[in-house]
């Protein structure tokens, strides 16, 4: 009976959820980057983690977009800087900074590289991109990879957070290589 009530409980929370997202916006989004998301991305299939995982275990792409923050300006000179380390889902390609509204061309370039790399060049492959949860980056490099015209692209928009919640393995990733 408990165990009934506290499913209930999670599926009426994901239905407010969704009720209450944000509609999608025309371009892609320029500001407030970690901010609730819209509920699909049209072209894209918005997934649920056992849909993720039910890709991931078919083998699909899957590309990560989470940032990564740049060594301070403010650090004195000679000072060690260590990037933070990011956990993500296994066999995925971290292409950081490729999330934002507006890419610079070698940052543009990177990503479409990336996602050549990801999918071995293949633009029917199945592609995953994500990032955490309320992260536009994810949402913005997924329509970006649509308007790259990758065919099977899908959104997952619960990310790290979603995987990490339903014990699903994470892994220690560096950023893919430009």
């Amino acid at each position: 009976m408990r165990r009934g009530l506290a499913v209930a409980a999670l599926v009426l929370a994901a239905s407010l959820a969704r009720a209450a997202a944000p509609p999608e916006p025309d371009g892609y989004r320029q500001e407030d980057y970690r901010s609730p998301t819209p509920a699909t991305l049209h072209g894209a299939e918005t997934v649920t983690t056992p849909e993720a995982e039910r890709l991931w275990r078919a083998g699909a792409a899957f590309v990560d977009v989470l940032p990564r923050p740049p060594r301070p300006t403010t650090l004195p000179p000679g000072t060690i800087w260590r990037d933070a380390p990011h956990d993500s889902i296994p066999r995925a390609h971290w292409l950081p900074n490729t999330g934002f509204g507006v890419l610079a061309p070698p940052t543009e370039a990177y990503f479409r590289d990336g996602l050549a790399a990801a999918t071995d060049g293949h633009f029917d492959t199945p592609l995953v991109v994500f990032c955490q949860r309320n992260c536009w980056m994810s949402w913005n490099a997924a329509k970006r990879a649509l308007a790259l015209g990758y065919g099977h692209v899908y959104w997952y928009p619960d990310g790290t957070d979603g995987w990490g919640e339903a014990g699903l393995p994470l892994e220690r990733l560096n950023p893919a290589a430009p």
